[in-house]
């Protein structure tokens, strides 16, 4: 009869406080945590030894409840952290990647300014070339002209004498 008592008076205070039915409620492990007390109390009367283990399950159930909880905050605590860590070491890595492109940049604006010299030299070595060729035919040329002229001297020194 008494439990009875005791079940529709929970229910009744659960509604009247109006507690989740489901996730994590202070209001609801008030509650319960005072309706378990209740019990024990209950049980208590009518055997001491009873009384005295429920009594022990209630204070082992409230130890392993603040050590989740414990172990909860402490994860929450490191995964703050590691978000921390990870947000710093995003931004350390987009001011590297800009540096990177930065430096990425300059280096293709070195290539270009090479390749514009590459081509000038190129340039210049090719217009040297065909002015030293043009030199060089007309020298040849002018050697040849010398020769004809030197042959025809020649030949004309040796031919009156026979």
């Amino acid at each position: 009869m008494d439990v009875l008592h005791l079940q529709e008076e929970l229910d009744l205070k659960l509604q009247q406080r109006q507690a989740r039915e489901t996730g994590i409620c202070p209001v609801r492990r008030e509650l319960y945590s005072q309706c378990f007390d209740e019990l024990i109390r209950e049980v208590t009367i009518n055997c001491i030894e009873r009384g005295m283990l429920l009594h022990r399950v209630r204070d082992e159930i409230r130890m392993t409840v603040a050590a989740y909880q414990t172990l909860y905050e402490s994860s929450v605590a490191f995964g703050m952290r590691k978000a921390l860590q990870a947000e710093q070491g995003k931004a350390d890595m987009e001011k590297k990647i800009a540096e990177l492109e930065e430096e990425k940049r300059e280096l293709e604006r070195q290539v270009n300014e090479q390749k514009a010299k590459c081509e000038a030299v190129e340039k210049r070595e090719i217009e040297r070339r065909q002015v030293e060729e043009k030199k060089h035919g007309e020298e040849v040329q002018f050697l040849k002209r010398t020769n004809q002229q030197l042959k025809a001297q020649l030949e004309g020194i040796i031919a009156p004498k026979k």
